[in-house]
């Protein structure tokens, strides 16, 4: 993912309620949405190149999203990031036992934002530019290719659309949340980061939806996840120059 607003304990219905968009390489051989086929009980998207994910949840309502880390100035090798979300989803953890279990591997992997939820606790761990943990505050809190709550503006405005959402009350219409992840607005100058890719590219990854030939969204995904642990994920995929490619909704019942 590399844009994600999240309310978590912020809704009477939702104990997580997440919006998010992966960018990702056109080539990038991926699967949709789906229940895994391999006994894990994962339900998630899937990365064929590498065989994690970068957003799921299982059948005991945990939660795992993960993003890279845009800072070209540093090294961007090691062990693949999409596998610290399955693998979590694999696992009997819970979300800070898991988090404090990888602190001391976190830098072997490739520079990574790591959320991770059950029914009790949301932890982000991120690798750069050293090895952090924190435990989240009942709210709503935005994630991108920086560190958790990093004022970027498109992430920063994303988050706002989710207030507005769980302010209006419903908590059924999705499609205010996926009419905010298709926003191509692109910010001033000055509100850009500066990640050492140049200006140009900074204002076209700039906006929360990005529409590109070889790169650019390929996922808009909602998750909302019950105080029971049980929920509904829905996916729209897009192809080269956003090109819809489908839409898939599946509802989670949690397993005990």
């Amino acid at each position: 993912m590399c844009v994600v607003a999240l309310a978590w304990n912020a809704h009477p219905r939702w104990r997580l309620l997440l919006a998010g968009n992966r960018d990702e390489f056109h080539a990038r051989p991926t699967a949709p949405l789906a229940a895994w086929d391999d006994g894990s009980g994962i339900v998630a998207g899937r990365d064929l190149e590498a065989g994690g994910t970068w957003l799921g949840v299982d059948a005991r309502g945990r939660c795992a999203l993960v993003t890279n880390v845009r800072d070209l100035r540093r090294p961007q090798d090691g062990l693949s990031r999409g596998l610290l979300a399955s693998d979590y989803l694999r696992g009997e953890d819970d979300a800070p036992g898991r988090a404090q279990a990888l602190l001391p591997s976190a830098e072997r992997y490739r520079p990574f934002n790591l959320l991770l939820a059950d029914a009790q606790a949301c932890t982000w761990v991120g690798n750069l530019p050293q090895v952090r943990l924190a435990t989240l505050a009942d709210g709503v809190h935005v994630l991108s290719n920086a560190a958790l709550d990093t004022p970027w503006p498109k992430a920063e405005t994303l988050g706002a659309r989710l207030r507005d959402w769980l302010d209006a009350g419903d908590g059924q219409d999705f499609a205010p949340l996926f009419a905010a992840l298709a926003d191509e607005t692109r910010y001033p100058d000055a509100r850009l980061p500066d990640t050492g890719i140049g200006l140009e590219r900074e204002r076209w990854l700039s906006a929360a939806f990005i529409r590109g030939e070889d790169y650019g969204t390929r996922a808009s995904t909602v998750v909302a996840l019950n105080h029971d642990g049980g929920g509904v994920i829905v996916e729209r995929r897009w192809g080269p120059m956003g090109v819809p490619l489908g839409e898939t909704r599946l509802t989670i019942a949690r397993s005990l």
